[in-house]
Order: C-alpha cells, then structure tokens, then sequence
C-alpha cells in the first residue's frame, strides 16, 4: 500500500504556492516525480496546473508535491511502478522497444496544434491504442505531444542535405526513423544534458520543440535552428500515477479525479501549456543576439515529404503488428486534428 505524506515545501523552482491552509485542509498528498529542469514549463507551468485541477476537483482533499531528481527520465515508468513516487511524466521514446503504438502521434505532417494533437491522441488512445496495454502496472492519467519538433545546431543548417552526417540528438521513436531517413548519426542523450553536450561539441545538434531554446538554454549552444513546417516529428508523453496510490482513494475522490481530471481534460490542458512555451521558446531565440531561424526551402519539404511517408508507412505497420488497428488510427488522428 502507498503512503501519503503531508505537503512539506513548495515546488522547487515552479510557479505554484500552496498555503498552509490549503496543506493542512489536504487528507492525501501524491508524490509527483519529474526530470526537468526546475524552471522548465514542464516544472513550472504543467505540474502546477496538475495540482489546480485536482485540488478544486476533490474540494482541497488531495494535492501534491513535486520532487526532482529521484531518477532518470527513461526509469520513470518503472519508479511509479514500484511506489517510490506516486505520479510522473514519462516521454515514451527514451524506452526503445517497450512503447510502439505511441509513436502513431508523433508522426510527421499532422496539423494543428499540441492542444489539439493532445485531445485526439487521448480520444484514439482510448477508442484504438489503449488495447495494445503498453502502460501496464501504471494508471495513464493524460497523454500528450509537443509541438512541432525542429533542427537546432550551432553550425547554420540551411538545406536539409547539410543533415547528412551531422552528430544529432535524437530521441527514439519517430524522431529516431527521421533520423536515421535524414542521413543523421542519432546519439543518445535525455533532454537534461543537451546543454552540455553541445557546449562539449559531442552533438552537432538537437532535434527538439521550440520550447527548448528556453527550457533548456538552447540559444547559448545552439544557435541556428532549421525549421519544418509541422516538424521533423512530434514527441509523445504521458502522464502516469501508481495504481495502488489510485485505488487507495477513496471512491468518491477517484471518481471526481476520474471525471474532472484524467483523460482528456488533462490531456488538453497540458497541450496548451506546451503551445505557450513553444511560442516563449520561439520569441527568446528571435529576441537572442546571433539566434537564426532558417525555414526549409519548398525544395526541401519535397523531399521531407517522401521521407515522411515512408515513416508513416513502417510506423502504421508497426502498430498493426503490435495488435492495434494502425490505418484506422491514424485516420481518427487526422479526423481529430481537422474537426477541431
């Protein structure tokens, strides 16, 4: 059985305060575990919103505290499982092989915003990719995507043969079939240590949202970014609790965090944030002395476009071979993001 613990400090280095009223009114206090950077949106901005939605959800009866540091970002997954926090973000490709109907949403050339690719991602998680069971001994409690994710390097990248060759972080999943398509040799790195690997010269370039040019410092390091409409793929997310930390709530609080929180309304709401930061990262590169942004020539996105549909190809045939529908799901994706 999961412990709960009463709130004793404030998230470091986001932008929530909680009373000691409000702490002392709360019955049961979840343990969030994240691997941002303290000031990152993810800390600062999703988390916080997180801990408003379930507390005006149960009437102030449970709230939550942020801890950093308790583990990697790929063993997240696994330290949830394992009850040593009650609830976390993981990004599903730092776990080569474990996650496969996830990398439908982070396909290149769906349009419209991460609110929006956040909202039919739950919808077609619930209706086709939730049968594939790959979050098993967690409780997937939001699903979302970043926003379009782009080239950054401090060399200038204006045509996208110059991508050939290039030392690039990439991370798993789509982003790694992009890659690999582009020419790259794709290294390995979690977010919290592009800064220094590109300071140290052992990448040439990332391949992440706009986001973190802020987030992570992306315009000290990396100063030039290559952008493609819609992105060179979109990352997937999810937020996940311990399954015991759940159903030791009461009925009623399970159901109101059931109702009001988990799903879609939460999905949505962390899109959104993440809409908001990409726009701060996108306004601190053009406001960063030496900052580029040097859009893709329409040579170019000709030839993305082959690149793309030959990814979007193996991944729908991945997934159908993972026992999901992979067609009928990435129709609904593109259903979702038209009718919104």
């Amino acid at each position: 059985m999961v412990k709960f613990s009463k709130l004793t400090s404030l998230l470091a280095g986001a932008a929530l305060a909680v009373t000691g009223a409000a702490v002392s009114a709360a019955d049961y206090t979840l343990t969030i575990s994240s691997w941002a950077p303290p000031t990152h949106g993810i800390n600062a901005m999703m988390w916080p919103k997180f801990v408003e939605m379930v507390e005006e959800a149960t009437g102030g009866q449970v709230t939550a505290e942020l801890k950093l540091g308790l583990a990697p970002p790929p063993a997240q997954m696994d330290l949830i499982m394992d009850g040593a926090a009650d609830a976390s973000i993981i990004f599903h490709g730092y776990q080569a092989g474990r996650f496969v109907t996830t990398k439908m949403i982070e396909l290149p050339g769906y349009e419209g915003s991460a609110e929006a690719a956040s909202v039919a991602y739950w919808r077609t998680y619930e209706k086709h990719l939730a049968a594939a069971d790959e979050h098993r001994g967690v409780k997937v409690i939001a699903l979302h995507t970043h926003g379009p994710a782009q080239l950054h390097s401090n060399a200038s990248v204006t045509a996208m043969e110059q991508i050939a060759g290039l030392k690039v972080r990439i991370p798993g999943g789509v982003g790694g079939d992009v890659g690999t398509a582009l020419g790259a040799t794709g290294i390995a790195v979690p977010a919290p240590k592009v800064y220094e690997t590109l300071a140290s010269n052992a990448a040439d370039g990332v391949v992440m949202p706009f986001e973190s040019r802020k987030g992570f410092k992306l315009t000290e390091v990396a100063k030039n970014v290559y952008e493609v409409p819609g992105g060179l793929y979109r990352g997937s997310f999810a937020f996940i609790m311990n399954e015991d930390t759940f159903a030791d709530l009461p009925a009623d609080l399970q159901a109101a965090l059931d109702e009001k929180v988990f799903g879609e309304p939460l999905s949505r709401e962390i899109g959104k944030i993440w809409d908001q930061i990409d726009s701060i990262g996108r306004s601190a590169t053009e406001g960063a002395e030496g900052n580029a942004i040097n859009p893709a020539s329409a040579a170019d996105l000709e030839k993305f476009n082959v690149i793309a549909a030959d990814v979007r190809t193996k991944v729908i045939a991945e997934v159908t071979a993972a026992g999901v529908d992979g067609q009928a799901a990435y129709d609904m994706i593109k259903a979702e993001l038209a009718a919104q």
